[in-house]
């Protein structure tokens, strides 16, 4: 049995000598431009507004009349053609972007390296929304629209723990009308979807399916993200960052994984929810990063044989499940509110662990259990400056701790 894999769909192309000398071969008719380094641009003092889209009018689904008698096929094809006419209405707002690096071989030669996904336009002035994971690296960037118009594209900002990015060109009367954002918590079970995106360099691919499931929790490169949408439409290798929408035309999700025993899709795929994408995309256009609420610990997630490890150390652990404190951030949230820290160091195979701290046990009345669930609430409840209740045992005894979330600090 093949190994199942969770990956991000970006496509990874490795060039060639032989690629390498066609390229030059090609340039040697072509003038060549430079393109903008990727740096962040400067923070702008204020936050921008959603932009204000003017939706396409689409063709009517077809509904059953009670006591009437349905016609099957007509409404099939009303189903079809409002799927037809959502790509015709979206597609040209899709796009796809390379990502270019260079690495160097042992005689000294950049060799390029290329990545593919897909992104779609966010407003009139040039952004646009795609993953983290697409754009992470790069060197140069490249957006392709549908029409083959070629730009050049600046990074915004990035956010690596929800796996998302806004990445601008030069705004122009012709770019494609951005695309209207919906309400992923209205979303059901069951709903048909669409995905738009350039799989394995197809571009302008379209697939459809359902929403398999609501609120799965996946991984990013620096932790979990929340709200995500499963879906069965085929996602593949170079869907990253294209949009997953529903029969109105409305972005719900921004494609991001698939779980896959060979790499490409196994009809399980994972999109960024898009009401994690409006809180998000605001910020990285204003401050060229997300500000995420940080409460200032180190802990370690109990179970009950770690429990029963640390009672066997001499630690009093009232409780199989939890979040042991190991150490708080000196003068940060947790710090300030009075939660405590490990106070001795005990060995646990060939680490030194501190032990002794309180254990929370929930936060705003909500379990707690594991770092997972911990995460999620923050990240998708709160925001900077929210107080929070913690509840900790403390030597047995069980107290309620208020903290103000603050900032969480580069690097952390």
């Amino acid at each position: 049995m093949g190994e199942i894999i969770v990956m991000r769909v970006k496509n990874r192309k490795l060039w060639t000598v032989l690629d390498i000398v066609i390229v030059l071969a090609i340039g040697l008719g072509c003038a060549l431009t430079d393109l903008a380094t990727l740096t962040p641009p400067p923070t702008p003092t204020a936050t921008p507004a959603p932009p204000t889209v003017t939706p396409t009018p689409l063709p009517p689904i077809v509904t059953p009349v009670p006591g009437a008698a349905f016609d099957e096929s007509a409404a099939t094809q009303a189903l079809q053609s409002r799927i037809i006419a959502v790509y015709k209405a979206v597609s040209p707002s899709v796009v796809n972007i390379t990502n270019r690096s260079y690495a160097y071989s042992i005689f000294g030669q950049a060799i390029p390296q290329e990545g593919s996904g897909s992104g779609f336009v966010y407003d009139t002035d040039g952004h646009i929304i795609t993953n983290y994971h697409v754009i992470e690296n790069a060197e140069e960037l490249l957006v392709t629209f549908s029409d083959g118009q070629v730009h050049e594209a600046e990074v915004v900002g990035v956010d690596a723990k929800n796996d998302l990015a806004v990445i601008r060109v030069e705004a122009e009367a012709d770019l494609p009308a951005p695309l209207l954002l919906g309400d992923s918590s209205a979303l059901e079970v069951g709903q048909f979807v669409l995905a738009i995106g350039n799989p394995f360099g197809l571009e302008q691919t379209l697939t459809t399916g359902v929403i398999s499931a609501l609120g799965r929790v996946i991984e990013s490169e620096e932790g979990f993200i929340g709200e995500a949408i499963q879906t069965d439409a085929a996602i593949n290798p170079g869907n990253s960052g294209g949009p997953l929408l529903d029969l109105n035309g409305h972005v719900v999700g921004v494609n991001s994984q698939i779980v896959s025993p060979s790499g490409a899709s196994a009809g399980i795929g994972f999109a960024v929810s898009v009401d994690t994408v409006k809180r998000v995309v605001v910020e990285l256009i204003a401050r060229g990063y997300y500000p995420h609420p940080w409460v200032g610990t180190e802990m370690t997630a109990l179970t009950p044989s770690i429990a029963d490890w640390f009672r066997k150390a001499g630690m009093d652990i009232p409780v199989d499940t939890g979040l042991l404190v190991l150490k708080v951030a000196r003068g940060g949230p947790a710090d300030v509110a009075g939660i405590r820290g490990g106070d001795r160091m005990v060995r646990m195979g060939r680490y030194q662990v501190p032990v002794g701290g309180d254990i929370i046990v929930a936060i705003d009345g909500q379990p707690v259990t594991d770092m997972e669930t911990w995460t999620i609430y923050l990240e998708t409840q709160k925001a900077v400056g929210d107080p929070v209740q913690i509840t900790v045992l403390r030597a047995g005894r069980e107290q309620v701790i208020p903290v103000i979330l603050e900032e969480q600090p580069a690097g952390r």
